[in-house]
């Protein structure tokens, strides 16, 4: 039982203005880190900035994080937040904007290192304070001390640590309203993903799976409203959310485990967008699962009150077909990126070769 989560998370309507005094207490001075429209779009860049205003906070908007962010842009942030003399960065949005925003915090501390230096996990400075808004279900990032941000060659890599916790972190499920269904579906299904692999990864303890469960738990119902082609409502959006930070919980001591590093090949070559990315794999998962851990299986999705063909065919449901074609031969050559790949290892039983070759070869109907 194993337990560390320094976060601190506020959640609730009206999130933002009752954290007035906390975020206060941060600094005089502020970058915030958004994407392009979905920060305004939403209402959250506007509670946060009311309450910057109204304490007499400085603060200077970058807006250029992209959905898969890049060191690059991670770089760029982190100087103009040292030219700025930021106190502290907030970030406001989905997993992108959130997980970028720790890292441009180590940057603003740091800004004479360039991306090789950030990645090298030895840095003379520890980041700033990070302040995270979250504005969709299923990043989980508001929780865990993990960024994922893709390389100068366009590659996917974690900076992981107690750096990379949230000083504070606000959840507001108000602002999850606003978002599509396409993007729901695919951050509802990460969601699920974090919970799932939380469960089946070897670094699991009761608490994790404690959180896993009833996460699993709270996402059936609104997630199969989704696959019928349905918004949600604000209950089911509230639902949604609670079950993201849940996920996000049992990752902080779990990490992930084999689809989200699938996953990640998808993201890099075609763009799917990560939730769906993921769950491609996760019926694979729960195969997998089954096979080498029967018994543990069953009780866990049990005390979810579900079952893995249940699950399979919700995650099915949710789940586009994926854009990526390959060939034997193409297949044969990226297996080596997953040979001795630490997120293989971590999942539960063993998954050889031969595994990754079959799983890869049914998600894409080989």
């Amino acid at each position: 039982m194993d337990f560390y989560l320094p976060a601190r998370l506020i959640t609730g309507r009206g999130a933002v203005a009752r954290s007035a005094d906390r975020i206060a207490a941060f600094g005089d001075r502020c970058l915030i880190v958004t994407g392009g429209s979905a920060a305004r779009k939403c209402g959250a860049l506007d509670d946060v900035t009311a309450v910057l205003e109204e304490r007499g906070i400085a603060y200077k908007i970058y807006d250029a994080i992209q959905p898969n962010p890049s060191i690059a842009s991670c770089v760029e942030g982190g100087r103009l937040a040292a030219r700025f003399q930021a106190d502290f960065v907030i970030g406001i949005g989905g997993g992108s904007p959130l997980d970028a925003a720790k890292v441009i915090a180590l940057s603003a501390r740091n800004p004479e290192l360039d991306a090789e230096g950030l990645y090298s996990m030895q840095w003379p400075n520890p980041p700033l304070p990070a302040v995270l808004v979250g504005t969709t279900a299923g990043t989980g990032s508001e929780m865990t001390g993990v960024a994922v941000i893709t390389d100068t060659a366009g590659r996917k890599h974690s900076f992981h640590g107690e750096s990379f916790y949230a000083a504070l972190s606000i959840g507001d499920p108000r602002y999850t309203e606003s978002v599509p269904l396409r993007v729901t579906a695919s951050t509802g299904v990460d969601a699920l993903a974090h919970c799932l692999e939380s469960c089946f990864c070897k670094t699991a303890n009761e608490i994790s799976v404690a959180l896993a469960v009833q996460g699993i738990s709270m996402l059936l119902q609104p997630l199969s409203n989704i696959a019928k082609g349905n918004l949600p409502t604000p209950v089911e959006r509230e639902i949604l959310y609670q079950a993201s930070i849940l996920g996000g919980m049992a990752i902080s001591i779990t990490g992930t485990c084999m689809p989200h590093n699938l996953g990640y090949y998808l993201t890099e070559t075609c763009g799917t967008p990560h939730g769906f990315a993921c769950a491609l794999f996760e019926p694979a998962l729960l195969r997998h699962a089954q096979s080498c851990a029967p018994q543990y299986t069953v009780q866990v999705l049990e005390k979810a009150d579900t079952d893995a063909a249940e699950l399979s065919a919700l995650i099915r449901a949710l789940t586009p077909e994926p854009e990526l074609r390959l060939s034997e031969e193409e297949l044969e050559a990226i297996l080596p990126r997953w040979e001795n790949n630490a997120s293989i290892r971590k999942t539960v039983g063993e998954l050889t070769k031969d595994h990754i070759r079959e799983i890869w070869r049914e998600a894409l109907s080989l």
